[in-house]
Parts: C-alpha cells; structure tokens; sequence
C-alpha cells in the first residue's frame, strides 16, 4: 500500500518519523454517464463563463467567490506562505480522557507506520502509553492542504490518526429538538428500554453486508454476458529521526510541561533530542557538556520564540 503522507509526530521533545496511510475506502458501484441510444461517454468540456472558450486544464486556477459576486484569483505564491505548506508534523497538543470526544466530531482514519527502523521504539514507546490509558491524544495536523484537529489512538497494536471537524463546522442542532411539550408515560418508556435490552449485543459489523451492492453487482454481471466486448480498451519527504535517549527526552518534555501549565512561560522550545552514543554514553564529562549544549540550545529557542 502506498502511503499518502511522510511526516513526524511531536511528542513532546521526541520525533516519531511515520507514514500515513489511508485506513477506509468506501465500496460503491461507480456508473457513467452515457447515451441511451448507443452507449457512448458523455464527454464535457471546460468552457469559460465569460469568453466562451475552452480552457485548457493548464490554464486553470483556483479562485474564491465573494458574497458580492466578486471573483478573487488566487495565485500558487499567494499559497506558498502559508503555515501548512511544508509542516510535515502531527503536533500533540493534549492527553484528553476517550470518553469526552463526541462522535461528531470524528473524520476519515488514517493507520500510522513508524518510517525506518530508528522510528520504530518511540513509535512503541507512544502505543504503549496510550493503550489501556483511557486516553487519546489530540494532535493538530496539516494534511492534504488542509489543517485540522486529530486524535491518536490505538487499535490492534497500531497507532491509529483520527481526523476531527473544528468545532465551528459542527453545525448548530437545535432546529432537530422536539416540542419541549411532548410528554412520554412510565409505561411507554419501560417499554422502549424493554425492547433496546431484547436487541442489546456485543458491536460486530462484519455480520451485517450491503445487499444492495451485492444485488446492484448481479444486475451488472447479467447484463454484461450479453455485451460483447470492446474493441479496443480505453485508454513530501522527511528524513528518520535517529535514535534519541528517551528517557532524558521524556523528563525534559515532562518538565516543559509543567512549566507551561504553571504560567511559567520559560518552557524550552520543542526539539529532537541528540542522538545517544553508543559507547562511552555515561562519561561524565561528556553528559555535562551535552547538558550545558542542551540548555544554552534552549535558550536560544526560548529567545526567538519570544
């Protein structure tokens, strides 16, 4: 399967290199539109509105109309500032508790793949954490043009990216209530709970089918053994994160933290943490130097973020 998206999950002080995949695809019988009388594509053509010509797919852009009908051109440099054109990172914002996320919110799901085998432990580390927590992370992600809110969260040992509407897409319900005046007896009550306990059972969607699909797919398999055939048959990259010591990452994410919720506002900028030697990995003199480096990289962060 071909991954969609290459990019990195924040995790505090901690780069997660991943791929992203698409988790869904919705299964439908696609028609075209044709001429009764023969069968023949209905082709169309791309003509402008106001000088009547075609137009090539070249010379199509994308423009957005005002309410006052005005037509505002938009150019591929009037996009490439934008804050999403390069982010390559799912940012974790917050743990939130599972049971608090409405299901409207939720969107398309994506499976997350660590990229290359230095990704692979922080990839672990994040599942783990996160399964049996009771929690989901909500990230904030750039994704197709298009930034949104997300969740993270685990299923079947995979981290799972749940693309979540913003709040001001949620439409408004109240027009859907009920007259407050509708009044519902003990008795009819007692009768709708009878019959929801009589249906209750453990969620298995793989017992349930499209039989519409399947009798449409029949339809179309009839018709096609009288039809002879045709003829002629119509015709962004991030590098690994390396290793990381993710337990000296980790505390210093935790403290970040901290600082944050407190108000402090001298919370370390976010980075990867270097990568860990191999030999000689507790020589004090090397840990004070990479500490001393640490913080004064810290500060400097702090300063230009300020």
């Amino acid at each position: 399967m071909q991954a969609i998206w290459k990019g990195a999950i924040s995790f505090g002080m901690v780069t997660i290199p991943i791929k992203v995949f698409s988790a869904t695809e919705e299964k439908d019988i696609s028609f075209r539109q044709v001429h009764v009388a023969d069968g023949g594509r209905i082709r169309y053509k791309r003509i402008c509105s106001i000088d009547g010509e075609e137009v090539p797919y070249s010379d199509i852009g994308k423009g957005y109309e005002m309410p006052d009908g005005r037509m505002i051109v938009l150019e591929p440099d009037d996009f490439a500032d934008l804050p999403l054109t390069s982010k390559k990172v799912i940012d974790v914002l917050e743990f939130v508790p599972a049971d608090q996320v409405d299901p409207l919110y939720l969107g398309k799901s994506y499976y997350l793949a660590a990229d290359g085998g230095p990704g692979a432990k922080p990839y672990v580390l994040l599942r783990d954490a996160l399964e049996g927590s009771e929690l989901y992370a909500l990230v904030k992600v750039a994704l197709r043009s298009r930034e949104s809110l997300g969740l993270l969260r685990t299923v079947d040992n995979i981290l799972i990216l749940q693309v979540m509407l913003w709040p001001d897409e949620i439409r408004d319900a109240a027009f859907a209530a009920p007259p407050e005046d509708v009044e519902i007896r003990s008795q009819e009550k007692a009768m709708a709970s009878s019959y929801i306990d009589t249906l209750r059972g453990e969620f298995n969607p793989d017992q349930y089918h499209d039989e519409y699909r399947q009798a449409l797919e029949q339809v179309v398999e009839a018709k096609a053994a009288g039809v002879p055939l045709p003829a002629e048959s119509d015709e962004e990259e991030t590098e690994g994160a390396e290793v990381v010591d993710l337990v000296a990452a980790l505390r210093a994410s935790v403290e970040a933290a901290k600082a944050r919720r407190a108000g402090t506002g001298d919370a370390p900028a976010k980075k990867t943490a270097a990568k860990t030697p191999a030999k000689k990995a507790a020589e004090p003199k090397k840990a004070a130097a990479k500490k001393t480096a640490a913080k004064k990289t810290a500060k400097k962060a702090t300063k230009k973020s300020a």
